[in-house]
């Protein structure tokens, strides 16, 4: 049993090898024999949110083929700054992975001290999926679309709040750049977390939020939310019945995407190998299938494309947040 155990291991191995770019005999080998103990997939947020979902549901995946068990932890805290510097400073040698999101791209220009390099103390390994954001609100606000909440944000300067993910995420840096655009008075109540921020949401203890669809869905449907506009450029295919932001004047585009990455040591072999058993992950049928019901778009590709993607979100929210003069206490 142990041997058919380890040949199958070696032939999935090899499959995987099969679309990788030539490899020296060390780094092969080192891509054969990887894992040799279990694969930690860090996610620095609490447990509940799309990342946690994405990350685990390709862990699933990931766990049928590499021969050892994926473990999925989630480490938040600080902007996700806490989970991901447990990984940059941990060993460079595949066993352990961190799911990163927008936030990562932000807090290079949103933190002073980052306790690690953005750029040289990780290495790019694949992206993984994308929701897009929806800005909603709890009925008791008696808010129903764009222009009611500017009104009412002009009535009570100051009284209304926004909740996010956490300082620096997605969700944040939207919110300044809904009150900028509209020229209106909103507090930021940043959490650990959607998980918490939505269910502040529902309780009513803050105004409005940005947040992903699949998460809001199910609550905007039950009528638990209200839909004030989807942050996309036209019509969302998972929400046609609800107006974006900028049919009602107000232009913005917002989403949350995930991606992996490894301590900047870690053998090219295995983050490659990673990258190929990754988009194979997410090819998949289980997947597929539930990318699909929760309104998630599938982002793979190489790490090299996944390291200009970083680059163009490093520069994208730097501008945001040097225009909006935000600061981590946001």
């Amino acid at each position: 049993m142990r041997n058919t155990l380890q040949r199958r291991q070696l032939i999935q191995a090899l499959g995987a090898l099969a679309a990788l770019p030539a490899l020296t005999r060390h780094a092969w080998a080192q891509a054969v024999t990887w894992p040799s103990k279990p694969v930690r997939l860090v996610v620095p947020f609490t447990p509940g949110g799309t990342t946690d979902f994405v990350t685990r549901l390709v862990g699933v995946e990931l766990g049928k083929v590499l021969g050892q068990p994926v473990v999925v932890e989630n480490k938040p805290g600080a902007g996700t700054v806490i989970g991901v510097d447990s990984v940059a400073k941990g060993p460079a040698d595949g066993s352990a992975f961190v799911t990163v999101a927008n936030s990562f791209t932000a807090n290079p220009t949103l933190v002073k001290k980052l306790p690690y390099d953005t750029v040289k103390d990780l290495r790019p390994v694949a992206l993984m999926g994308m929701s897009e954001h929806v800005l909603a609100t709890h009925p008791g606000s008696g808010l129903k679309n764009i222009a009611d909440l500017r009104n009412l944000a002009r009535s009570k300067p100051g009284s209304l709040s926004y909740a996010s993910f956490g300082a620096g995420t997605s969700a944040h840096l939207s919110g300044e750049l809904l009150k900028q655009q509209m020229g209106i008075d909103l507090v930021h109540v940043p959490y650990k977390g959607q998980g918490p921020a939505l269910a502040d949401l529902l309780g009513g203890q803050v105004t409005v939020m940005f947040g992903n669809w699949p998460e809001f869905r199910g609550h905007i449907q039950s009528g638990k939310l209200v839909a004030l506009g989807m942050a996309t450029a036209r019509r969302s295919a998972y929400a046609p019945d609800v107006p974006t932001l900028a049919e009602q004047g107000v232009p913005i585009e917002s989403n949350s995407w995930n991606g992996l990455l490894a301590p900047a040591g870690t053998p090219d072999a295995i983050v490659q190998r990673m990258n190929a058993e990754v988009n194979k992950a997410l090819a998949s049928p289980a997947v597929t299938e539930a990318f699909q019901k929760g309104g998630i778009a599938s982002l793979s590709g190489t790490p090299e494309q996944f390291a200009a993607f970083i680059q163009s979100e490093m520069a994208k929210y730097a501008e945001v947040i040097r225009r909006g003069n935000i600061t981590i206490d946001g």
